[in-house]
């Protein structure tokens, strides 16, 4: 990180302050930011949120989970953020008390740019705009940063989109993927773009499949009631894998800023083949959990969750086939895997390549190359080749081994910074590489929809899988049709 952008002091708004994702990771991201002196002295950070916590009670709790999220907490660094940290009481239905953020802001509103991070329902974002517009809260500078998910459909990102873009420019609106922050999505583009080893190898002609991959081993877990109402394709799918997508498909961009990246996500997506019905049956398998165990612990099936509810036809996992319809990747399918109480939690990208054409070496072990992209829960790149197995056998047989192409040993003393404090660093510097347009957000939808239509007009009920196992067997179907398996990771 070395954008001295980033250093120029801000006023820093949190809209659910005292909510789960910002005391577990937003304000864990600013403490590593204040600690690593990526923050100016002079940035204030306001939790906002509807209960009268008040100051004290607030930066109790902030200081609880800081010491529950980071493992190395650091006093000092605490004394650091305290005296900037500040709490006011704001309720988006009520517009009257904006004025309590205006009171927090004082001065410091006419004197550095300022920041809202909306950490709240997506169907507050409008509201909440409106709260700060009619109290003269935003400039031409301000930013705001928009949480997922942007929709449940199309139709509805645009209500969502329309009421946010009434009131900011879009060059000022932010749609956050954390997944993007990601140190190892990062390094996908150097990986491809500053590499000539594999920029020749990333077409059709090499590659023979790319598989996505974002396994939980969580259910619902006290979640049942939004997740029932978006399902695996919404929640994951539309979004995360997408945007994941998009970085392995892309072509070269002119440059490394926003528009010229953007503009090369927006292609891919645009490209995208448009799913019928019929070939969402075929293409698109969709699956929920029933009970089983994880880890040797039972676990009750999805229907039986807290809050849940019999009759639930919501999926809990998907897998998908997805082309893309250009030259680059004609005829390469891109499987895409994602669900919940699966044995494991980890995310990944696999660039399955071709094998040779014909084989001189003895024995049936050999196997094409594969480029494994580690994401979660630890980050590594990984290059898996044949070689020969050492020793005096006849006929030089071969078995694959592991390269391992993650950073460095000269790095391995550095600190990765969590996705949320490169993101939270970005906005503050204005720079939007990693975060989402709208033309993005829209075109998925598109894509999504052709699905979601698909399972509506279809009477097949989604597929079961036990808890603890990798999906149901049709998920094993769908890519061992064509000769395939999916990567199973060490």
């Amino acid at each position: 990180m070395s954008t001295k952008d980033a250093l120029i002091p801000c006023n820093f708004v949190i809209f659910g302050g005292n909510g789960d994702l910002a005391i577990r990771k937003l304000l864990p991201a600013i403490y590593r930011l204040i600690e690593d002196g990526h923050m100016a002295d002079d940035t204030i950070v306001i939790g906002a949120s509807r209960s009268d916590l008040g100051q004290e009670k607030y930066q109790a709790n902030v200081l609880a989970g800081l010491k529950k999220f980071i493992p190395d907490f650091k006093e000092e660094i605490w004394q650091n953020l305290k005296p900037r940290l500040n709490y006011t009481a704001v309720d988006a239905s009520n517009p009257k008390s904006f004025d309590n953020l205006k009171k927090a802001l004082g001065k410091n509103f006419a004197k550095q740019t300022t920041t809202y991070y909306l950490s709240t329902a997506p169907d507050l974002f409008g509201t909440t705009s409106e709260g700060l517009k009619a109290k003269g809260l935003i400039k031409d500078c301000t930013r705001v940063v928009l949480e997922k998910p942007i929709g449940k459909s199309l139709e509805t990102s645009y209500i969502i989109n329309d009421s946010v873009a009434g009131l900011f420019p879009e060059k000022n609106i932010y749609r956050i993927d954390h997944y993007l922050g990601k140190e190892t999505v990062q390094n996908l583009m150097s990986l491809r773009f500053a590499n000539s080893l594999f920029e020749p190898m990333w077409t059709n002609a090499h590659i023979d499949n790319v598989q996505i991959t974002i396994s939980e081993a969580v259910g619902a877990e006290g979640r049942w009631s939004y997740y029932d109402e978006s399902g695996a394709l919404r929640d994951m799918v539309q979004n995360h894998m997408l945007q994941l997508l998009c970085l392995v498909a892309m072509e070269v961009p002119i440059s490394l800023d926003a528009d010229s990246i953007r503009a090369e996500k927006l292609k891919v997506l645009k490209s995208l083949k448009i799913m019928t019905p019929d070939e969402v049956e075929k293409n698109a398998i969709r699956a929920q959990y029933t009970k089983g165990s994880i880890n040797g612990e039972k676990v009750v099936g999805y229907r039986e969750e807290e809050g849940g509810n019999a009759e639930s036809e919501t999926e809990t996992f998907v897998a998908i086939r997805a082309d893309i319809h250009n030259w680059r990747w004609r005829g390469v399918p891109f499987y895409i895997r994602t669900g919940k109480r699966l044995p494991e939690r980890y995310s990944e990208i696999v660039i399955e390549f071709k094998k040779i054409p014909h084989s001189i070496f003895p024995g049936n072990n050999l196997h094409g190359n594969k480029l494994v992209i580690r994401l979660q829960p630890e980050e590594s790149i990984q290059l898996m080749m044949m070689n020969k197995v050492p020793g005096l056998d006849a006929g030089a047989p071969v078995h694959p081994v592991t390269l391992n192409l993650s950073l460095p040993d000269k790095y391995a003393n550095v600190r990765v910074p969590e996705a949320y404090e490169r993101l939270i660093y970005d906005v503050i510097a204005g720079n939007s590489t990693l975060y989402v347009h709208r033309e993005e957000v829209e075109a998925a939808w598109v894509w999504a929809d052709a699905i979601l239509d698909g399972w509506k007009a279809s009477s097949r009920v989604p597929h079961s899988y036990a808890a603890g196992s990798w999906g149901p067997q049709s998920a094993f179907e769908l890519v061992a049709r064509y000769g395939r398996s999916w990567h199973e990771s060490d």
